[in-house]
């Protein structure tokens, strides 16, 4: 047992240390590092390397877990005032979009599959049910894809883009859940018990995610705890809760540990910022786990004789009724410009959740279940590839990427400063150039409000005075109040 065990650990550290080189190596070759997570994941599977995982509740968990995590850390890093003015667009997309997209991609599955031979029996209640499993966006890859790619959008896009992938996901799961149990049924549809149960889990989700969020923040701010490094733990407990809490209350988990991030995240807490790193490595993490595990329950051999099936619907998805319904969704706001609606429709990103959400027919023993597990996979890497690759060229050819200059990150000086102010913080090192008009701190042509609060000289550090004199090779830890005071201090010092 020993062995096993030991076996098992240096599997799992072998597959983390190739999915993190995979994901180093994503930045370079612009693949999204979340569709090499996958593919490791499947190569390592039975097909191929010959690992054998096949337990769908197991899968199902972690699934479950990682989603949490990655949701509660979106709403964590999201900032209120910046969602606040598109709620309304999020809104609309989050609920009516998804049904409209399980809706109209359900028909195309529906007749598509209905002429496929190895699909023959496909009734348009499991059609829809497949489609629902891909009607929302997926919040890991769009998160992940975003902020990985530094890619900054005009118009209040990226909030609307997070806003819409992290609350879109119980409006998949009810849809989900309850045509699972109509064809298990074998009844006609109760869609007034459908729309109660909607309604419910969002009042009851997001009542739950905004009180428990509340309750967090004032137990954290009033709790003493001697070793600091537990606080970021004590959000995670809370993180934990919210969710669980919200099952026992018949709401949404999903969409309350997302509110409850965003309330905890926009509230002033105790080391704030200790928590923030923390849940951007567990996010990462469970982003890494959840697409290793889910790339291992799929058989390569079984997708083969799905290509062409999988491709056309993948297509219809991307080009057809993803924008389709943003643009029926996106009407009542006429001015917001054609060319924002086109990449919101481009960034119908599928991943982790989708796949996640296919486990369920399968614990369920529904009719076809292995069939949507597949086509759902396939789908998921189309849409990784052709749209998560894409998205920063399809920002810039429609003109909505700006370029602010990005403050280089701290390499020499190991500090951090609270979110809540509102600063920039950089280091450079001195140049030939800086040192022009003379040697001392208080010589360098430094913009008004651009401070140098720390050198570092070989291996010392110290905290400068106007008379300190600087070496050519000296890093400089500096604050500064704007991108645009931090660009004037880069070009006055000749810093590229």
């Amino acid at each position: 047992m020993g062995i096993q065990l030991e076996l098992i650990l240096l599997g799992l550290s072998v597959l983390f240390l190739v999915s993190i080189y995979a994901g180093k190596a994503s930045s370079r070759f612009g693949v999204p590092a979340l569709l090499l997570f996958l593919s490791v994941g499947m190569l390592s599977g039975s097909d191929i390397l010959g690992i054998e995982f096949g337990d769908i509740h197991i899968a199902q968990t972690i699934g479950t877990v990682a989603l949490c995590i990655i949701l509660f850390s979106g709403g964590m890093d999201t900032r209120m005032s910046e969602i606040r003015p598109v709620i309304p667009q999020g809104a609309i997309l989050a609920t009516i979009g998804v049904m409209m997209t399980a809706f109209l991609t359900g028909l195309a599955i529906w007749v598509l599959l209905g002429m496929t031979p190895g699909a023959s029996g496909i009734g348009l209640l499991t059609a829809l049910l497949l489609a629902s499993t891909m009607s929302s966006t997926d919040s890991a890859s769009v998160f992940s894809i975003l902020r990985s790619k530094g890619l900054h959008l005009k118009n209040n896009l990226r909030p609307l883009l997070e806003l819409e992938s992290g609350s879109n996901d119980p409006m998949a799961y009810v849809l989900v859940v309850t045509f699972i149990d109509i064809i298990n049924m074998g009844s006609s549809p109760n869609y007034w018990l459908a729309a109660g149960t909607l309604v419910l889990q969002l009042i009851v989700g997001t009542a739950s995610g905004y009180l428990v969020g509340k309750l967090a923040v004032y137990i954290i701010n009033h709790i003493k705890i001697e070793n600091t490094s537990l606080y970021p733990i004590l959000v995670f407990t809370f993180c934990m809760m919210i969710f669980s809490l919200t099952y026992f209350l018949k709401g949404n988990g999903f969409l309350a540990v997302y509110i409850g991030g965003l309330v905890i995240g926009n509230s002033k807490l105790v080391h704030k910022r200790s928590s923030l790193n923390f849940f951007d490595g567990l996010a990462w993490m469970s982003q890494l786990i959840m697409f290793l595990t889910l790339g291992l329950l799929v058989n390569p051999s079984e997708l083969i004789p799905l290509l062409i099936p999988g491709l056309i619907i993948s297509f219809i998805m991307i080009f057809v009724t993803r924008p389709l319904t943003v643009f029926l969704c996106l009407a009542p706001f006429r001015k917001m410009p054609v060319r924002d609606k086109v990449f919101v429709s481009w960034v119908g990103l599928r991943g982790a959740v989708p796949i996640v959400f296919a486990i369920l027919p399968l614990a369920a023993d529904v009719p076809h279940a292995r069939l949507m597990f597949n086509i759902v996979f396939l789908c998921t890497l189309v849409s990784l590839l052709v749209q998560g690759t894409t998205l920063p060229k399809v920002a810039k050819l429609l003109g909505l990427a700006e370029t602010p200059v990005e403050a280089k990150k701290l390499e020499e000086f190991d500090v951090e400063f609270s979110g809540d102010i509102k600063t920039i913080i950089s280091e450079l090192v001195v140049t030939p150039r800086a040192l022009e008009n003379g040697k001392n701190l208080m010589e360098l042509p430094l913009p008004e409000n651009t401070l140098v609060v720390m050198v570092k000289r070989d291996d010392a550090y110290f905290v400068p005075t106007a008379k300190t004199p600087l070496h050519v090779g000296d890093n400089l830890l500096i604050i500064t109040e704007s991108s645009e005071t931090l660009e004037e201090t880069y070009r006055v010092l000749g810093v590229e």
